[in-house]
């Protein structure tokens, strides 16, 4: 009997991703050089740290249910439906706020339902204790035999399916960079880069929660911590998914320089603190570093601000 195919046979994803160096001046007069690592280009359906984090999440799965979490405006909730479509297996997105249910759906939830997801939406109080016994019991009588993903991906399957990331970066960079939102990505970027390399990354939420994750994540997938990595916790602008006119002035005369459209709940940020901490002098002259570009602006549909 043969075996079914690998998820990634069946996705063909664009493995590894490009990594391509971008000259700008304000890292350039400090001697640092500034590579972008296009996962935004692995697959227009799961691009970036989506595809990494839910790729063994799915395999494991092995065609059941797929249960998961996410806000109005959730690429999480959206890469899992497309998987969904296009691998055949039934997704479930619990939405925050049950206000929602009786709404016209935005369009990324329209996305979401177009693409076979069945939408569940929650009350928010329900919603912040999604990980109790008692509310995923409730989730699990109602809809039977699943597996649940949690909110944003993260966990160890999705921490140890970051560690490829890394693995490209091996030999090539000095400073691998990522946004990070709930930790999963920099977990395995981190336990995936050669010694003498370390992992930045930098929160796009405020509260200083997620040195823990990512510490937790990592002991959950390895054992213990994994390589060498720091929070830069500076540049959340103000929350999840906020912005300022300083943050979209910067994105978008990062889009005029180099051509490359800036998504900005996430990339902006990181690409703003890259620039502010070259002109700290952060990086020593001679230091390589890797903006991890997680998504394109078409991917940002961007969530309230009010919803965390």
């Amino acid at each position: 009997m043969t075996s079914p195919p690998r998820l990634d046979a069946r996705l063909r994803p664009r493995l590894p991703s490009p990594l391509r160096e971008v000259h700008d001046e304000r890292f350039a007069r400090h001697g640092v050089r500034l590579l972008l690592k296009r996962d935004d280009l692995i697959h227009p359906d799961l691009p970036g740290n989506k595809w990494r984090k839910l790729a063994l999440n799915l395999e494991a799965a092995a065609g059941r249910t797929v249960l998961t979490f996410g806000g109005a405006y959730s690429n999480h909730l959206r890469a899992t439906a497309a998987a969904g479509r296009l691998l055949g297996f039934p997704t479930v997105g619990v939405v925050r706020g049950d206000e929602l249910a009786h709404r016209p759906l935005n369009p990324s939830l329209a996305r979401c339902a177009a693409d076979g997801m069945r939408l569940h939406f929650v009350d928010r109080t329900t919603y912040r204790a999604k990980t109790s016994p008692e509310v995923l019991e409730g989730l699990l009588g109602r809809f039977g035999d699943v597996v649940v993903v949690p909110e944003g991906g993260s966990n160890a399957l999705a921490a140890q399916g970051c560690t490829a990331l890394g693995r490209e970066l091996a030999g090539e960079v000095d400073v691998a960079a990522v946004a990070c939102g709930t930790g999963g990505t920099l977990a395995g970027l981190a336990a995936g880069l050669a010694a003498g390399q370390r992992a930045l990354g930098v929160p796009v939420v405020g509260g200083g929660f997620l040195a823990g994750e990512v510490a937790r994540l990592q002991h959950e997938a390895f054992g213990s911590r994994a390589g060498d990595w720091t929070l830069e916790e500076r540049f959340t602008f103000g929350g999840y998914a906020r912005t300022t006119p300083e943050l979209d002035a910067f994105a978008a005369g990062f889009e005029e320089r180099h051509g490359l459209p800036v998504e900005r709940v996430y990339v902006a940020k990181l690409l703003f603190a890259l620039t502010a901490l070259a002109g700290e002098g952060a990086f020593a002259p001679g230091t390589r570093v890797a903006a991890v570009v997680t998504g394109a602006p078409d991917d940002a549909l961007q969530e309230s601000s009010v919803s965390r």
